[in-house]
Order: C-alpha cells, then structure tokens, then sequence
C-alpha cells in the first residue's frame, strides 16, 4: 500500500506542471510574433523606398549624366592670346565639360589705364558676328580684379543638360554657343569664343534657347523630365509610401 501511494503521488507529480501551465509563455509568443511580423513589415517598407530611391537615382543619372569623365578646357581671356587673332577661336567640348575663363591678371606695376578688364557676355551668332552683346545676350560673368593678391580671376562654365541653378544655363549637344567681351581693347579685333557642343550616342533632346542659337528645327525633342520634377516626383511617391 505504501508503494502505490508512493508511486501515485510521483505521477501526479509528474503531470502536475503539465496540468498548471500558466499562459504567460503563450501571450510572450504572441506578442514575439507580432513584433517580429511588424518589424518584417517595416524592412519591407523601407526596402521598397530605398529600391524606389535608387531607381529614380538611376533614372536622375542617365538624364543629368552621360558621362563619368570630364575634361576642363582653359581660356586666357586678353589681347595678347594669339589665338583669339588666328581666325575663329573655338572649343569643341563634350557634355559635362568645363571651360575655364582666366581673367587678365598683373602681377607688376602697371596703369589702370593699361590694364585690361572685360565684361563677358553669352550672346546669339548675331551679336558674335558684330561682336554687340546688345542684340541679344546677357552677362555672364565680369573680369574686374586685374591685382588680385589670390591669382588671376577664373571662372568656370559646366556644360550640362539640367541645371538645379537659377543662375546655370543648359546646353545642347549639336549647337554652337559663344561668348564675346566688351569693350574692345584694340579697336580693330573682338575677343571672341565659339563653343561647340559635340553630339554624343546619336541622342536627341530638347530643343536649346532659341535666342542663343538661331535654330530653325522644327522641335525636334525627347520629352526628358527635368531635375526638378523629378526631385518632385521622389517626395511625392516618398511620402505616399509612408
């Protein structure tokens, strides 16, 4: 008698913890679950934003850049440049080049009267033909520090498809652009620049300002969006997707 009761006593023993498991563990699952299912649901989140992110990236470099090397072109922009007097002075450049304008620059004493400052302007083939940056052209930049202690004044031109910039211009692969001074030191010759912008994988794209370029083609252009709206485009499906 004794052993059966020894031995009844050990299998409830046995099956008693069975028998009072308390919930907690359970809820603790739950609760795990819902956690690991909300974080899964948040890396999903963002990883659709970020694939988003870099497809629009992509589609922002294939627009803005064609290519990853770029050369710099440099211009010395005074009256002893002979090549501003052996017929037209040009530069063929290629899109996301630089051209770098050098400013006439003293490092001796020297009169003002002697020393050389230009007004630079971007103007149409009319204006370079006649060197009059009246007939349509602008200023774009202005050689006023001949003694500057850091060296000559320089300034650069990037030739790009889009501009985020409201003082950038956009160029064109395939069209002609120049750039004359004033006033004209001697009398006779106009400093002037033609550049030309070499066409590059036989793309087509907008049309460029007509004021600059006397381009008579009928609009002729691939709806490329611009930086801007694309930049509108990302927020917008950005925050749509929060």
């Amino acid at each position: 008698m004794k052993l059966l009761d020894s031995l009844s006593s050990r299998r409830i023993w046995t099956r008693s913890p069975v028998l009072t498991l308390p919930c907690v563990p359970v809820l603790v699952l739950v609760r795990a679950g819902l956690r690991a299912k909300e974080k899964i649901r948040i890396l999903m989140e963002r990883s659709g934003r970020l694939l988003l992110l870099g497809l629009l990236l992509r589609v922002c470099s294939a627009v803005t850049d064609d290519r990853l090397i770029s050369d710099r072109y440099a211009v010395y922009w005074n009256s002893s440049n002979p090549r501003f007097f052996r017929g037209e002075y040009t530069v063929e450049v290629a899109i996301n080049d630089y051209l770098d304008v050098y400013c006439p620059h003293y490092e001796w004493a020297e009169s003002d009267e002697r020393m050389e400052q230009y007004v630079l302007y971007m103007v149409n083939y009319d204006g370079y033909t006649t060197c009059d940056h009246h007939r349509k052209g602008f200023k774009r930049w202005e050689c006023n520090r001949p003694r500057s202690t850091g060296g000559p004044l320089k300034f650069s031109e990037k030739f790009q498809l889009f501009t985020p910039f409201s003082l950038g211009f956009e160029f064109r692969p395939g069209h002609e652009y120049y750039y004359i001074s004033s006033p004209d030191p001697t009398g006779d010759v106009c400093l002037k620049l033609k550049i030309y912008v070499k066409p590059t994988n036989d793309s087509v794209y907008e049309s460029p300002e007509p004021f600059l370029t006397d381009d008579t083609t009928a609009g002729c252009s691939l709806a490329l969006p611009r930086l801007p709206l694309l930049s509108a485009m990302l927020l917008v499906l950005l925050l749509a997707s929060s």
